[in-house]
């Protein structure tokens, strides 16, 4: 489903990603480990599309996505749930799984969401940002699982 082959990007003249190499299959789960600084984010916001790749190729389904916008990988099925949260704030519960169905996803989705964290149905109307930390972590999961990734 995801194959990356030599991908190299950096930030401005400082090498971040040299050569990096990867597959993932339909239906299996990856873990990347190293060390702070080691390029994991990098790498995870290359694939993304919000990081700038500067040689490699990145394939998804078959189909070379190196050069294809954000937006377009959402739409896709490639989501990113971001480190720290990330939530919006000052928007509900509700608002914030909205967004993640923007591009992609449907009500249905946030009827699984909701059955998945039930917490975040019982507060769907409250202000993300009163959510306590490990809510808010549902939060970003939930939003992302709006956008139907594959």
């Amino acid at each position: 489903m995801l194959e990356v082959r030599d991908l190299d990007s950096r930030y401005g003249r400082i090498p971040a990603l040299a050569g990096v190499s990867l597959a993932v299959a339909k239906g299996e789960l990856v873990a990347l480990v190293g060390a702070n600084g080691a390029g994991k984010t990098t790498l995870l916001k290359a694939l993304s599309g919000v990081q700038p790749v500067h040689g490699g190729t990145i394939r998804f389904d078959g189909q070379d996505i190196g050069r294809t916008h954000a937006r377009e990988r959402v739409q896709m099925g490639i989501v990113q749930v971001p480190e720290g949260r990330q939530v919006f704030a000052p928007m509900t519960v509700q608002e914030n799984l909205e967004l993640g169905a923007f591009a992609r996803g449907s009500q249905e989705s946030m009827s699984r969401v909701f059955e998945m964290f039930p917490a975040l149905k019982d507060k769907r109307l409250e202000l993300a940002g009163n959510l306590s930390g490990g809510q808010q972590q549902m939060l970003a999961i939930g939003r992302a699982l709006m956008g139907d990734p594959r």
